[in-house]
């Protein structure tokens, strides 16, 4: 699933690409990423969708968490890539980078013709993907509301990621994954930043000290900054917007290493189910402060 870095970087080559462009056609072609009432027609909910999108300006491109919102001269578009979602922008009949096929192709689900002779295309190997058209400011704070902090924001300060750990007895792995706590981290990013931080996985959330939070956040900022110069990571599916591969897989010290040895102290990466996810750590340079294991 993309994650912060990967979300970021498509904003930022999508915002300078499509500001200021008309929504010209619509072409939906799997009306459920769309759906928001399922006992209703799907075909019905795509072509009322596609009518109210089309025509409609694009201001500009925000992001929250692992969403993209496009901010448009009437209302937004809410879009969440889920685990394999892609978009590219290409003008028609451009073949796109090496290692994919020409678009529009079968996982194709979406196609917005945009003015000035551009394309915007989603493609979504699994569907898992939804885009959201929001009408009002009520209706997007509705959507993003149970969001947790920004973790590149001002506002994500030790105290603040201490208050969505305290009195908590499930393992930082599964806290850091929860959106409510931190916005926008998933599984390749919370391990990178639990081996930065020395802390592992296992380790309760509400047994941090001020020492351990406070080193906590610094690795969480650190780990997304660094993925954010290398354009994120590419394991299998994610391109940016002009079919570029993100470069950070490179620099991955845990995750995918299992059975390798740490760069640190050469012992072997382990990996094992933490909070339902695959999980990867250094036995010996993560601690749990709790046992002191």
């Amino acid at each position: 699933m993309p994650e912060l870095p990967e979300v970021e970087t498509i904003r930022r080559v999508l915002a300078r690409k499509l500001a200021g462009r008309t929504i010209l056609a619509v072409d939906l072609r799997v009306p459920k990423l769309a759906a928001s009432r399922l006992h209703r027609s799907l075909h019905s909910q795509a072509r009322s969708w596609g009518q109210r999108v089309r025509g409609r300006k694009i201001m500009g491109l925000r992001r929250r968490a692992k969403y993209l919102i496009f901010d448009l001269d009437r209302g937004k578009l809410l879009v969440h890539l889920g685990m394999t979602g892609q978009l590219f922008a290409a003008a028609p009949g451009e073949r796109p980078a090496r290692g994919l096929p020409p678009l529009p192709d079968p996982h194709t689900h979406l196609i917005l013709d945009l003015s000035g002779g551009l394309r915007l295309y989603y493609r979504d190997i699994r569907k898992f993907g939804r885009l959201r058209l929001l009408e009002t400011a009520v209706e997007e704070a509705r959507a993003l509301e149970a969001l947790g902090p920004e973790p590149l924001a001002r506002g994500f300060t030790p105290a603040k990621l201490a208050e969505g750990l305290r009195n908590k007895k499930a393992p930082l792995k599964a806290l850091l994954l929860n959106q409510k706590v931190v916005a926008g981290l998933g599984n390749i990013y919370v391990d990178e930043a639990l081996f930065r931080a020395g802390l592992a996985p296992t380790a309760r959330g509400g047994g941090l000290t001020r020492a351990h939070i406070s080193r906590l956040r610094t690795a969480v900022r650190g780990v997304l900054r660094e993925a954010l110069r290398y354009r994120g990571t590419t394991l299998s599916d994610y391109f940016d917007p002009e079919t570029r591969r993100g470069e950070f897989q490179n620099r991955l010290r845990v995750y995918g290493r299992a059975g390798q040895p740490c760069r640190q102290c050469g012992r072997p990466i382990v990996k094992a189910v933490v909070a339902q996810r695959g999980t990867h750590w250094c036995r010996h340079c993560q601690q749990d402060p709790c046992t002191g294991r």
